[in-house]
């Protein structure tokens, strides 16, 4: 049996959506039609997604997986099967447009596959981290457990990615209307101005006629410095793409960035310390759980050295010597790791640097946006100054000769 997403009119003409499962398509209009409901498109779960986003990664969201695995891990505590609990959060409302998604995961299961592989197939956005650690609950028999731990990561790793977007609105929206009040002043108000300075006789004060130069010349600057900025990130787009060393590289030189070295490198050992942590905790083995926390670390850079120390602790390095030599991760953790080897709790250990991490991370964040927005208003105001003296002296010139 197969589950099969329909479409149709039923007795009242009115269109209705839905699941049934189903041998093949065939079978399934005969269900509907059995029950009432005109079939006009029937289709295996998941095959195909509205005629605006038809990619499969638009839904099974981080949110919704979160809660996904959460609802998952209590249905299963309460002793029901795998499919059955599958089948109960099909029906589950806030799953909405998901249910598609977790209909193919149960057909998955029903066919004898494990869950970490449906999952897996099911939305390419659910990460390696995310195999690992079903697999490996399902490995231990503590699947219930597992789900509950990686529910509480994923909704930490939310709450981080709203709490930066939050951060940075506020910024964005001073960005955004000081652009605008430039453009109106710059390439409209003030040509008008200097027209009817120019029918007036009025020499232009050196501060307008500055003000008026520099708008001539972000004028004609400003679409080159887009069609560089675009050709720049396509250029980018594609070295990123191409291959893996490429993407490492790109990755390193943004960590040789100051600036940006103080924020990705931070953020780069939260998700790694965090991941490696739920890992070992779950029972990972320590060499499988470094690479996928190297994975969840989003970093291609530590991805690769991590390929190569795995490699030095099989045969017999440290831990903590070999973390030392991956430079995103040198500066705070091999500290934390050889405290851990030393008290015999590793997993302890690793859970406080990660939310030493993030601790961190945040402080960071909530100065430099407040940093931003001060200077943010300060270059808005001296930018508007500006423009109102521009368009002022003018005008006090133009009252000092009408008297």
């Amino acid at each position: 049996m197969r589950t099969f997403e329909y479409q149709g009119l039923n007795t009242s003409g009115r269109t209705v959506k839905g699941l049934v499962q189903a041998l093949d398509p065939k079978d399934a209009r005969e269900k509907l039609a059995r029950d009432g409901i005109l079939a006009e498109r029937v289709q295996v779960a998941g095959a195909q997604r509205s005629w605006v986003w038809r990619r499969r990664d638009v839904l099974f969201a981080l949110e919704t997986r979160a809660a996904f695995y959460r609802e998952l891990a209590s249905i299963l505590s309460a002793g029901l099967s795998l499919s059955r609990s599958l089948e109960l959060l099909m029906d589950a409302p806030e799953m909405g447009a998901n249910r598609s998604v977790i209909a193919t995961i149960r057909d998955q299961v029903g066919e004898g596959r494990a869950l970490a592989t449906a999952v897996s197939d099911s939305s390419p956005r659910v990460t390696a981290f995310e195999h690992a650690l079903i697999e490996t609950g399902e490995r231990a028999g503590r699947l219930d457990e597992v789900l509950n731990r990686l529910a509480d990561f994923l909704e930490e790793e939310a709450g981080l990615r709203d709490r930066l977007i939050g951060a940075m609105i506020y910024p964005a929206i001073i960005l955004v209307l000081s652009l605008l009040v430039g453009i109106g002043l710059l390439w409209f108000m003030l040509p008008a101005f200097q027209e009817l300075l120019l029918e007036s006789g009025i020499q232009l004060p050196r501060l307008t006629a500055g003000v008026m130069t520099t708008s001539r010349w972000i004028g004609w600057l400003l679409p080159a410095v887009i069609g560089i900025g675009i050709a720049t990130w396509f250029w980018i787009r594609q070295r990123w793409n191409s291959s893996v060393e490429a993407r490492a590289g790109l990755d390193r030189r943004l960590h040789g960035v100051p600036l940006f070295r103080s924020f990705y490198g931070v953020l780069v050992n939260v998700r790694f310390t965090r991941t490696f942590a739920i890992l070992l905790g779950s029972g990972v083995p320590l060499l499988e759980a470094l690479q996928q926390a190297a994975a969840a670390s989003a970093s291609p850079w530590v991805q690769q050295l991590m390929e190569r120390e795995v490699q030095q602790v099989r045969h017999g390095d440290s831990l903590a010597d070999a973390l030392t030599r991956i430079p995103p991760l040198a500066d705070h953790l091999p500290g934390w790791i050889r405290a851990g080897e030393a008290s015999g709790d590793l997993t302890g250990m690793v859970e406080h640097a990660g939310r030493r991490s993030q601790q961190v991370w945040e402080r960071r964040v909530a100065r430099t946006m407040t940093l931003v927005e001060s200077g943010l208003v300060v270059i808005v105001g001296a930018f508007v100054f500006i423009l109102a003296l521009a368009i002022i002296l003018p005008i006090l010139s133009m009252n000092q000769m009408l008297q």
